[in-house]
């Protein structure tokens, strides 16, 4: 079991949602500073300039379907198919998850924002089919 190696991603993962959640609030500091109304933003108005919106949006994605890849992974560790296979999607699931967290903070070209989000979440789709079947096919049978 690899289970050093599945956790790394992981911990990657982690540190992206906190670099992207001080992006956030820099890009909001800045806006604030700048001239942004409390009385516009207030109750999660759209009114925030687009760089803070971009920061905004790209922290709430990472609340999102990364909740699958986490328990996917926590769910390999302990059932022990915390395998090659899973530690090579978890990577390329993570790579595309920052390549596309990075599209929208930056160009926020949908086009390959999209792209890289489609990627990683065949990759996520993969490493749950991959782990449902190993799971299924290691599985003592119960009598009764």
């Amino acid at each position: 079991m690899l289970v050093q190696a599945i956790l790394l991603p992981l911990f990657l993962l982690v540190l992206l949602v906190f670099v992207v959640g001080i992006l956030m609030v820099k890009r909001r500091r800045e806006a604030l500073m700048s001239g942004t109304h409390f009385r516009d933003i207030a109750l999660r108005e759209p009114n925030w300039p687009k760089p803070a919106l971009q920061a905004q949006n790209a922290y709430a994605n990472l609340f999102e379907m990364p909740v699958l890849f986490y328990v996917a992974v926590l769910l390999a560790i302990i059932t022990r198919h915390a395998d090659m296979a899973m530690v090579v999607l978890a990577w390329i699931y993570v790579v595309f998850r920052y390549l596309q967290a990075y599209i929208h903070v930056t160009s926020n070209q949908v086009k390959y924002r999209g792209m890289s989000f489609g990627v990683s979440a065949l990759a996520l789709i993969i490493m749950w089919v991959w782990l449902a079947i190993g799971i299924y096919l290691s599985a003592p049978v119960v009598a009764s």
